[in-house]
């Protein structure tokens, strides 16, 4: 896999690129069963928790590595696991996303009970938003929280959650009279039932929750209550680039293997390469790749200082690299030719990896429609 030329990295980023191209050399021999798990797969696991790479996503008061996460990392490091493996790179991003909420909204004992642990991968986390019945729109969920003296008590269903059946807490979002609030509910808990969900073209852990009075202590409220929506919209400012990055991990990943083929594949008494539309395909490819990896670390690097004042810029990454991906893919697997169609190739794989990128975090069409009404008010 190539650096990036067109956006210069810093040490401190190239030796955290180092260690996660390691782990994932390491993943590589078994990358196929991983990303064919719909449990945790012991391998990712082992070798992530031994890199310390989950320190990352974590703050350094509760045994993280960064007083404040960084995005461009967390991106780095999901491009170099998304080369390999789409389980390891969901098993990394998902501590970040799925504990970024506590790490904001939780109470000091709430974060040093559970964020120590996101560190070490003792506890694996998760994110429980969408519903049965509600996907991108989230302010329509049904999923309730009341108070109950010093209890809060949790009532419905959540669909399509991420660590569903894996996870140890679920950051959960919930109605709470006329607002959203949010609540940390540790697996286990009396009423909280889990089903194994859908089985997806690229598979993934997924669990479908329900919420039967379930109760919880007060001091497991994230943030203030009715106003949660600012607790997701900065898990999505700092989060979504980092999904990007994965995008252009994977993009690399296909556009290597297309290049590997048509470099040994002889036809017509030459190599493929020299066949001129599969060579401009391959340009187009590494093209698009180089111009969204300079996009994504761009994107990243502002969502440091500002992450909610870049989110726009968060979002247009998001929708170039994956939408990218899906291009480079697809060119990869015509160029392979019948190769590229084998069930349980490496193409095969990354080809049904890369659907997935342009639906979850925000789906191309929504954050454009997003992206459409700031443009319409005049933001650039």
């Amino acid at each position: 896999m190539e650096d990036g030329q067109l956006f210069d990295l810093g040490p401190q980023h190239r030796k955290v690129q180092e260690i996660a191209r390691e782990v994932a050399a390491k993943v590589e021999p078994f990358a196929a069963e991983a990303d064919e798990a719909v449990d945790v797969h012991q391998g990712c696991l082992d070798a992530l928790r031994a890199s310390g790479l989950a320190r990352y996503v974590v703050q350094a008061a509760y045994g993280g590595h960064d007083e404040v996460l960084d995005p461009l990392t967390i991106a780095v490091v999901r491009e170099q696991l998304m080369y390999s493996s789409g389980h390891l790179d969901s098993m990394f991003g998902m501590q970040g996303v799925g504990s970024y909420s506590l790490s904001v909204g939780g109470s000091e004992e709430l974060k040093q009970e559970w964020l120590p642990k996101v560190a070490t991968l003792d506890a694996i986390a998760a994110l429980a938003l969408t519903e049965p019945d509600v996907g991108s729109d989230l302010r329509a969920i049904t999923t309730t929280m009341v108070a109950d003296g010093d209890e809060l008590v949790v009532n419905g269903r959540k669909s399509f959650i991420t660590n569903g059946g894996a996870a140890d807490f679920y950051c959960t979002l919930v109605r709470e009279g006329e607002g959203w609030s949010m609540v940390l509910v540790p697996a286990g808990t009396p009423g909280l039932s889990i089903e194994r969900g859908d089985d997806l073209l690229a598979p993934h852990i997924l669990g479908e929750l329900a919420f039967t009075d379930v109760r919880v202590p007060a001091g497991n409220r994230l943030g203030v209550p009715g106003k949660a929506f600012s607790l997701m919209l900065q898990t999505l400012a700092v989060f979504r680039v980092t999904v990007a990055g994965s995008a252009v991990g994977l993009a690399q990943a296909a556009l290597d293997e297309a290049k590997g083929h048509a470099l040994t594949r002889e036809q017509f008494g030459a190599p493929l390469i020299e066949l001129g539309a599969v060579s401009q395909k391959l340009a187009q490819s590494w093209t698009d790749v180089e111009a969204a990896r300079a996009f994504v670390y761009r994107a990243a690097a502002l969502a440091k200082s500002d992450p909610l004042g870049h989110l726009d810029y968060s979002s247009m990454a998001k929708v170039h690299a994956t939408e990218a991906a899906a291009q480079v893919v697809d060119r990869s697997v015509q160029t392979m030719g019948r190769f590229g169609l084998v069930r349980g190739s490496k193409i095969e794989r990354l080809y049904r990896n890369a659907r997935p990128l342009r639906v979850y975090e925000g789906a191309t069409e929504v954050l454009l429609d997003s992206l459409a009404r700031r443009l319409a008010k005049g933001v650039r």
